[in-house]
């Protein structure tokens, strides 16, 4: 491939990560996480503190709310509770997202929803951000036993949309995506402007680096069979 031109990827299907990627949630899992906080006497985080919590799944989040310490009874129960109050109330698409989205539809191409958050709460986000229309399939946190960085989630998508992973990109924001989609067997690009973990991403981390959906819809040639 010349250097100099963009990459293009030949899929049959994309699959694409929730928080970070479409939508910017962060102040709604804040919110849930100070409210669980206040009930158990601990003080209220930063923002950009629970941003870098981000990635791994809801139980993941609670645990590093509380650093070194065990976590309480009944605190991830607690965390769901003010978690579906606060779902969706600050969330905001982020930029190129419906045009991408748009785009890929226009390809002919099926897309999932891949998240590690709780199926519980995906469905009334993707609503109330007007994106649930795009998506043929949806694999949350605890559709399959195990969550990104696995690639489980990712060859269950594949499964389900009867293509091989080398078929299907994935598009995320972290290392969760990109470690998920190599061991699928999946090609992935990434976005620059999600949570990560508080990590950068690398170009050398994944198949490339585009500002927006958008931009990254330019990138797919449709392969229908």
């Amino acid at each position: 491939m010349n250097a100099a031109l963009p990459p293009s990827f030949r899929v049959r299907a994309v699959l694409i990560d929730l928080d970070g990627t479409l939508v910017d949630s962060v102040q709604d899992l804040a919110a849930a996480a100070n409210a669980m906080l206040a009930e158990y006497g601990r003080a209220a985080l930063a923002v950009d503190t629970v941003r870098s919590y981000v990635g791994r799944g809801i139980a993941n989040l609670v645990q590093r709310c509380f650093g070194s310490e065990p976590v309480p009874e009944g605190a991830l129960a607690a965390f769901r509770r003010h978690y579906r109050q606060t779902n969706g109330r600050q969330a905001h698409v982020y930029p190129g997202v419906i045009e991408g989205l748009q785009a890929m539809r226009a390809l002919g191409l099926p897309l999932a929803c891949v998240t590690n958050k709780a199926e519980a709460f995906v469905p009334p986000l993707l609503d109330a951000m007007g994106l649930a229309g795009f998506f043929d399939l949806l694999v949350c946190g605890d559709t399959v036993p195990r969550v990104k960085p696995d690639p489980l989630p990712l060859l269950h998508a594949c499964e389900r949309f009867a293509v091989a992973p080398q078929e299907a990109l994935m598009i995320g924001d972290s290392l969760n995506d990109v470690r998920a989609a190599r061991a699928a067997g999946c090609p992935v690009i990434c976005v620059p402007y999600g949570y990560s973990e508080g990590r950068s991403l690398q170009a050398a981390d994944c198949d490339a680096i585009v500002p927006t959906l958008a931009a990254a819809a330019r990138l797919l040639v449709p392969v229908h069979s």
